[in-house]
Order: C-alpha cells, then sequence, then structure tokens
C-alpha cells in the first residue's frame, strides 16, 4: 500500500515500464515527502506532464519512443529537470543522455538514498517559479542578466540572447557552467567548481559531464567551436571565460 502523499512536495513524474521499479521509487519518494506520478511510456508521460511537474524520472530503454527521444521533446517544449536511469550505463550512453539536456544520469541498479540525493541536487539549482521569486528593483540588472560580447544571459529565465537576438534556452546544467564562468572571467575555474555548480557533485577523473556542457555552450557562443575565442581549456586546471574588456 503506497504511503500518503503529500499535499506541498515537490511534485515527481516516474518513467519507467518496469512496474516493480516504477513502483518501488513512488513509494519510496512518496515515503520522502514527494507527490508523484508514474507512466510506463511515452503516451502515458505526455498525458502525465504538465506545468506542476517539478522533475521527471526517465527511463532510457522503453517501448515505443525511447527516454533520448523523450527528453529530447521534453528539452525543447520547456525547462522541467530530468533524470535519466538506464541499466546501460556505458560511458558513451551517459555522455548522449546529458548531451540531449539530461540534468542528470544515473546506472541501474541504483541505491535509492543515491537517487534521492541525486534529486534534491537537481532541484536546488532549478530558478525559483515566478510566484515566489522576490520582486527586483529595475535598476538592478546585473542581478537579474549578464552580459559579455554582445552576448546576454538572462539569470531568471536562463536563456542566452545571442548578439543577433537569437533566444537559446539552456539546460540547467549548461546554465550553470556559463554563470559560473561568467562571474569570474578571465579566471580559471576548476572542472571541481563547475561540477558542484552544474549537478551538486565531486568531479571524478573520467567524468565527462562538464565537458559535454563545455562543448554545448562552444556550439552556440563560438563562430568556430575548435577554436574558442571565448571558453578556453587550461590543460590540467578548467576553463576559464576569455573577455579581453572584462573589468576583474
Amino acid at each position: 500500500m503506497r504511503a500518503e502523499q503529500h499535499d506541498d512536495g515537490p511534485l515527481v513524474l516516474v518513467v519507467d515500464d518496469d512496474d516493480e521499479i516504477r513502483e518501488l521509487i513512488r513509494d519510496y519518494l512518496t515515503g520522502m515527502g514527494f507527490r508523484t506520478r508514474a507512466a510506463a511510456n511515452g503516451r502515458e508521460m505526455w498525458h502525465q506532464m504538465d506545468d506542476s511537474v517539478d522533475l521527471v524520472i526517465l527511463d532510457l530503454m522503453l517501448p515505443g519512443e525511447d527516454g533520448l527521444s523523450l527528453c529530447r521533446d521534453l528539452r525543447h517544449q520547456g525547462s522541467v529537470p530530468v533524470i535519466m536511469i538506464s541499466a546501460r550505463g556505458a560511458c558513451a550512453e551517459r555522455i548522449i543522455g546529458l548531451e540531449i539536456g539530461a540534468d542528470d544520469y544515473l546506472c541501474k541498479p541504483f541505491d535509492p538514498r543515491e537517487l534521492l540525493a541525486r534529486i534534491r541536487a537537481v532541484l536546488r539549482r532549478r530558478p525559483p517559479t515566478r510566484e515566489h521569486r522576490a520582486p527586483e528593483p529595475d535598476t538592478a540588472d546585473e542581478a537579474r542578466e549578464r552580459c559579455f560580447a554582445g552576448w546576454r544571459l538572462d539569470l531568471q529565465t536562463r536563456r542566452l540572447h545571442s548578439p543577433g537576438n537569437r533566444v537559446l534556452d539552456l539546460p540547467r546544467s549548461d546554465f550553470m557552467v556559463l554563470k559560473a564562468l561568467s562571474e569570474v572571467p578571465n579566471r580559471i575555474v576548476s572542472r571541481n567548481t563547475l561540477s558542484q555548480r552544474a549537478f551538486g557533485r565531486e568531479y571524478y577523473p573520467d567524468d565527462r559531464s562538464i565537458d559535454v556542457c563545455i562543448s554545448r555552450l562552444r556550439q552556440m557562443l563560438e563562430d568556430d567551436a575548435r577554436r574558442p575565442r571565448f571558453i578556453r581549456t587550461i590543460r590540467n586546471e578548467g576553463y576559464l571565460l576569455e573577455l579581453p574588456d572584462a573589468v576583474e
């Protein structure tokens, strides 16, 4: 019998075609104060999706439309956080999941406590909703956006505006990486710091998550991503946002 759901906890949509795993996740999260919904495939997921969903736990291997395709569609249609789960734990699978916009990736089998920790870390990074955001003075432009080299990063909507007024919706991880780099232009930011900011976890040597974020950002910002002018790699140290005219 499932624990009684709380009225005010974050709402998590669990998408997995394995009935046992799906219900185990639901029961655990409900017991930890979350509200939950469930879906066994993409069709059911879209039926359950609305603006009240705070996070989606999405299995990679689903009947019909797979988790990667669903994650890509979720990212195109909105900014709800996505944690992908899969029995396929190869590095390439994790990279693909993160490249298409997943906020985190967890391999099966996993300890429910680790899933809980990752959910909480992702939700901590989620910008507050408009109704809960404190009003800000109109003159507080610096608190709302960050500008560099003709680009404008909106810190509230997580959108990046190009010099030609093209608007790009950033995945949370990419936004947090760019925000961290733009806070200290022309200074090296370590991979560990970026991992803490973007994913809420320590960096480990074979983790490519930050490199994937940097690659996506370069595709957006650079004329030639293979010869970046703005986001430079500092070997064995980290990355920096190079802005010669920036005031440090």
